[in-house]
This record gives C-alpha cells, sequence and structure tokens, in this order.
C-alpha cells in the first residue's frame, strides 16, 4: 500500500517530513546568520557570523513546511505530477536550502556542492551571490514564478495547470498576497477555467509584513466561509503549537487529500495557519537577530536557535544527510519536467481582409495545434473578435492582471499565448510584466514569448482611453527582450501577430488599431519583420532626402502619406518616407542608413514623445522633432484631439517645414 494515499499517514513519513522540514529551516536561519563553521550550532564564535546579517525569517518555517510536504508528495509517484510554485520572493532563503538538499545549487555553480564546503560556500553567499541574489530564482525547484511580482502567484499556478489534466499545481501564497488584487481577483475568476488543477496553499501566519494581515485576523470559521463564497472548499491546518510528528501526519493527510480532490476537477484550498518566524527566537518578517557580533546575548540565542533544530541528527561532519533526511530526500521529488511545446503550424499568409480576419485566422491555425490560449479582459467582441467567444482556447475575465498570470503560466508550459486588450488597459500590466522579464532574464531556456496585442488607443477614445503609458516604460528599460510592434495595416498586423506567436524570451507588444482598412504596398514587409523598419519608396523620392519622414503605427502611416505630397510640392525639398514596424529599430546603429546622411528628420508615433527620444538618445546630431500622443486638457472630438497633438496633416506639414527653415538658416 502506499502510504500517501492512506487514511492514517505512517510514522515513518512523518518522521522523514519532520527531518526535512527540519534541515531546511536549519539552512535557512544559518545562510542568514552565519558565514562560516555552519554546522556547529553549539560553538560558534563572533568570528563564524555575519557582521551584518541580511534576509526575510518570518516566511521561513512555515514555506519550508510546505515545500517538504509538497517533494514528499510529489516522490510518491501516485500518477499526478505535483508542481509547487513559489508565491514570496522572500522564500529564496528557503529554495536555496533545498535546491542545496538536492543537489539543484551545484549545477548552477559547483561551488555549492552538497559537503561541507558546498554548505559553507552557501551560508557565505547570501543574500550577495552573483547571479542567485537572495529572491526565488526560476533555475531552482519551486520557482517558475517571479515573487517579486507580488500577487501573481495564484493566477500563474492556474495558466500553469490549464489543460494539463496530469497534473496538480501547488502554488504557495502568503495571507498579505490574498490582500492584493491580482490573488483576490483569481479566486473567483478560477471559474472560467474549465480544466485546471491547483491547490493553493496559504500561508497564514498573521501578517503581511511588518503588519497584521486581513486575512490573519480571522478565525478558522471565516475564513472557511471566505474561501466557500468563492467557489473554494477550504480545510484550516495549524502547526506549529503541538507535537510535531503528530502535526506533520495530520497536514500530510490534508495535503494527500486536497490533491486528490484537485485531481478529480474540485477546487480545494489548505490553510496553513501559524505563527510568523514561529521556532526562532522572535516573529519578525526580517532576520531577527542583528547586532551578533555585538551583542553576546544575541550570539548566544543564535546558539540555542539553531541547536533546536537537532543538526547531529541530519547531517554528519562532512554536511552529508544522514537518518531520516537522507531517506526523505531519496524519496522526495521537486522537479517540474513539463510537455513539449506542441507543433507550430505554417505561417498563415496575409489576405488583406482587415483586422479581424487576419488575426482570427491567424488565432484559429494556432489553435489546430493545440497549443494557443487567447486572454482578453471582455473586449473580444468590442475589438472585432467576437467569434472566438466560445471557444475553449479563448478566456474573458475583466482583471488584466489575472490574465497576465495566466499567460506567464501558460507560456513557462512551452506553449503559445496572446492576451487581447485595449491599450488603456495595458498599463495595469507594467509590474508583472518587469517581473517576467526580470524572472526569465535569469532562464537557460528561452520560453515562449508573453504576446500583447493592444487596440483603441486614445486616438479613437479620445480623453479617458489615451494613455500609452506601457510601452514608454517597457522601452524606457532598454531591455532586448522587449520588442514594441507598430504595423502600419492589417496586412502587417497578420505578419507581426505569426511572428510574435513564433518567437521565443521576448514579450511582444503590437499596438494597431482594429478599424484600419487601408493596405500598403508589400514589397518592403520582410525588410520591415527582420530589420524593423524599412524605406517605403513609393512615397519616397530617389537619393539622398532633404526631409525623412518616419511614421509608426497605422494613423501616422495614413497622415504621413497625405502629408508627404503636400510637404513635396510646398517645399520642392527630396523627401524619403520611413515606415517602422518594431519601435527598438530606432536604436540600431544603422537607422542612418535609412534616414539618409544629413536630412531632417520628423518622426510620427502614436505613443509618447518622450518613449522616441529615449530611444534616439541623442545619437542623431541633426535637427529632428517628433510629433506623438499629448495629453488633452479636457475629451475633445478625434479631430480636434489629432490637431492638438498635431497628429492630422496640417500639423505634419508645420512641422515639416520648421525643420526645414532650420536647414536654411
Amino acid at each position: 500500500m502506499n502510504d500517501c494515499w492512506e487514511p492514517e499517514v505512517s510514522v515513518d513519513l512523518a518522521h522523514r517530513a519532520d527531518a526535512l522540514w527540519r534541515a531546511l529551516t536549519y539552512l535557512s536561519v544559518a545562510q542568514l546568520h552565519l558565514r562560516s563553521n555552519v554546522l556547529a550550532a553549539n560553538c560558534l564564535d563572533v568570528s563564524d557570523v555575519k557582521e551584518r546579517p541580511a534576509g526575510h525569517w518570518g516566511t521561513v518555517p512555515g514555506t519550508a513546511w510546505a515545500l517538504a510536504h509538497a517533494g514528499l508528495a510529489a516522490g510518491c509517484r501516485i500518477g499526478v505530477q505535483i508542481v509547487p510554485v513559489l508565491g514570496a520572493g522572500h522564500a529564496g532563503v528557503v529554495q536555496r536550502a533545498l535546491a542545496w538538499l538536492t543537489g539543484d545549487m551545484a549545477k548552477i555553480d559547483a561551488r555549492y556542492g552538497r559537503d561541507a564546503a558546498g554548505l559553507a560556500a552557501l551560508a557565505a553567499a547570501f543574500p550577495d551571490g552573483d547571479a542567485l541574489g537572495s529572491e526565488v530564482h526560476p533555475e531552482l525547484p519551486a520557482g517558475a514564478y517571479m515573487g517579486g511580482w507580488l500577487g501573481g502567484a495564484l493566477a500563474f499556478a492556474q495558466g500553469m495547470a490549464l489543460d494539463s489534466p496530469n497534473r496538480v499545481v501547488l502554488p504557495i501564497i502568503g495571507d498579505g498576497e490574498c490582500e492584493t488584487p491580482s490573488t483576490a481577483a483569481s479566486w473567483l475568476a478560477h471559474r472560467v477555467l474549465a480544466d485546471t488543477r491547483v491547490l493553493p496553499i496559504v500561508h497564514l501566519n498573521g501578517h503581511r509584513m511588518g503588519g497584521p494581515s486581513l486575512l490573519g485576523a480571522m478565525n478558522d470559521e471565516q475564513v472557511s466561509a471566505y474561501a466557500r463564497g468563492l467557489g473554494w472548499e477550504p480545510v484550516v491546518v495549524e502547526v506549529g503549537t503541538g507535537p510535531g510528528l503528530a502535526e506533520h501526519a495530520e497536514f500530510h493527510r490534508v495535503l494527500m487529500a486536497g490533491v486528490e480532490a484537485s485531481a478529480r476537477g474540485a477546487h480545494r484550498v489548505v490553510f496553513l495557519r501559524c505563527v510568523k518566524g514561529w521556532s526562532g527566537p522572535i516573529g519578525a518578517h526580517k532576520t531577527p537577530l542583528t547586532d551578533l557580533a555585538g551583542d553576546p546575548s544575541q550570539l548566544a540565542a543564535l546558539r540555542a536557535w539553531l541547536s533546536s533544530y537537532r543538526p547531529s541528527e541530519l547531517f554528519d561532519a562532512d554536511a552529508q544527510p544522514i537518518g531520516a533526511l537522507a531517506s526523505a530526500l531519496d524519496t522526495i521529488d521537486v522537479g517540474s519536467a513539463l510537455p513539449d511545446a506542441p507543433p507550430l503550424p505554417p505561417s498563415v499568409p496575409a489576405t488583406g481582409r482587415g483586422f479581424a480576419t487576419e488575426v482570427t485566422a491567424v488565432l484559429r491555425a494556432y489553435a489546430a495545434t493545440g497549443g494557443i490560449k487567447v486572454f482578453s479582459p471582455d473586449e473580444l467582441r468590442s475589438n472585432r473578435l467576437g467569434e472566438l467567444q466560445g471557444e475553449a482556447w479563448a478566456h474573458e475575465v475583466l482583471a488584466e492582471e489575472v490574465l497576465l498570470g495566466w499567460v506567464a503560466g501558460w507560456t513557462a508550459t512551452g506553449r503559445r499565448g496572446l492576451i487581447i486588450s485595449y491599450e488603456a488597459f495595458a498599463p495595469l500590466l507594467l509590474t508583472g510584466l518587469v517581473g517576467q522579464l526580470k524572472q526569465r532574464r535569469l532562464n537557460k531556456d528561452a520560453l515562449p514569448s508573453i504576446n500583447l496585442l493592444l487596440t483603441s488607443y486614445g486616438w479613437h477614445n479620445v480623453y479617458s482611453h489615451g494613455d500609452p503609458s506601457l510601452i514608454t516604460a517597457l522601452l524606457g528599460m532598454g531591455d532586448p527582450a522587449v520588442h514594441v510592434f507598430t504595423p502600419a495595416d492589417s496586412d502587417r498586423v497578420a505578419v507581426v501577430l505569426n511572428d510574435a506567436l513564433r518567437s521565443t524570451g521576448r514579450v511582444n507588444v503590437i499596438v494597431t488599431g482594429k478599424h484600419t482598412t487601408v493596405n500598403y504596398p508589400r514589397e518592403t514587409v520582410d525588410e520591415e519583420r527582420h530589420r524593423g523598419l524599412a524605406v517605403w519608396h513609393h512615397l519616397s523620392d530617389p537619393g539622398e532626402p532633404d526631409l525623412t519622414l518616419v511614421c509608426a503605427g497605422d494613423l501616422a502611416a495614413a497622415v504621413v502619406t497625405d502629408a508627404a505630397t503636400r510637404i513635396r510640392s510646398h517645399s520642392g525639398c527630396r523627401v524619403r518616407v520611413v515606415n517602422v514596424h518594431d519601435l527598438t529599430a530606432l536604436t540600431g546603429p544603422d537607422l542612418h542608413h535609412y534616414i539618409g546622411t544629413h536630412a531632417a528628420v520628423l518622426i510620427v508615433t502614436l505613443g509618447h514623445r518622450a518613449a522616441i527620444w529615449g530611444l534616439l538618445g541623442g545619437r542623431l546630431h541633426r535637427d529632428v522633432d517628433v510629433i506623438g500622443w499629448a495629453e488633452p486638457p479636457f475629451p475633445m472630438p478625434q479631430a480636434r484631439l489629432a490637431a492638438h497633438a498635431e497628429l492630422d496633416v496640417a500639423g505634419v506639414t508645420s512641422a515639416a517645414a520648421a525643420l526645414l527653415a532650420k536647414r536654411k538658416r
């Protein structure tokens, strides 16, 4: 019989769980406070401790408890893959302890081998180890989610578990995280996802960071009522108050029952109630002993604290696991092997039949392979994509942050995803996107890109919906993984959507109108795809230009197309028109090849002018001007807004005349 499924958990399993929990907690305390002599708990002196201990202690005991049991549960080989996901970035110290025990740390850096020297290196390196830092790391067990993106772990786990009937994902989230809009909305949004097996473990330790949490102030009855009201069946387990083995046995029984229920499609949640920082000297959020070198009583407290975990029962003199810990490490599974990505379909050719037709055709081709999900905040019909509603691979919920969690978790399993939203709402995604960029920068394997298709920019929705801040902020990061596409027509939307969905390791933002009907010559499309920009010869004079008009976006392309002839006839100058397909191409070294050697340059964009100036970085030593979004002082019709921002034929013509006048001085 497999004791994982037994109603009464075996004494042996409880001993293994207890040993693993003590080892994880001990090694976490050691990393926070020690720089040497890690296993000599009873005879530490001032030379062994860190002068300025730094890090977070409060989350350690409960996180270690949850990880220990998740690893043992996964090691039971029960027919479903159990994948733990750490929600709190501050749990990185526990993650490193586990990764050292399993040997995963040594795979990243040989200095952290599983022996006394490797353990000393582990302690000495925290929290400033090169390429590791102190937060949750994606190359280590349970690290798929970026904890610096506060509150998104539940949605991320839902995306990771989506359409994976043999996987149960266990997000370990704090009660403070439950106060964020992302987590709060994810409980309810789970109803949208028909095939998702997630067993959240809420680490209910009573505090956010420094102050009491709202959820922690509730009693068990109130917490249970809260969960049931959102459609989840709760179980509350309290630990840290009684005999350790009995508490381990009870928690493991509850966890395995929850895994079994989740595997059947039930919505179960486990609340792990404990005191923040229990088993330590005080229930502190950060490192509780901060003056070990100067205060003998603190050094004595550290000796007693470390000794309470009975390290001599866990390790031999060379830091090799012994006894129940060795047995636990032989049986746990903390890997997160995921299935291979589905095959990519052939690229769908553009048809010139408009935005909705082009986008729908591309997405249906990917859906046919079974490897795509489309997420939208209730905007598919508004975006003229209503025929996608009701498709099993399209999900709508009015919470952008949840959608980003879903697509991040979904793509973390090697599958392709897209968020379709309005540009005005997209700034809500900024924190999560930055977190994912940071997380994926550390991944050795490039995951499928996170893709955003943003429509209905402020030029159409005027005052209330005018906010291109997301692309301005992302471009300001200077991250080569960020690409912001501004297709000039619907044919180019189809092309860039194909390219974005096929790409890996990037955040692709496509900004386009849903009303565009004009299509421009396709002779330069391949160059635009591969170089990010191209000269539009059908609008340009031969030879070196006196003035180069650069357009980025469909509205900009339409205005520049109409203005180019007027400028040429009024000024008699040679005009060149350059279309920018990817805004990041403006940072490229060959920009001068496109704009000419001495021409004045007028750049017309849909977004903030500051974003363009930031991309140029002062590299164009000539007369340059930028026309872009200008925040209106009050609501106004679209034509007046365009005139206010100079994004009309008159505005572009006037700005061009001013640049040419400077050249004549």
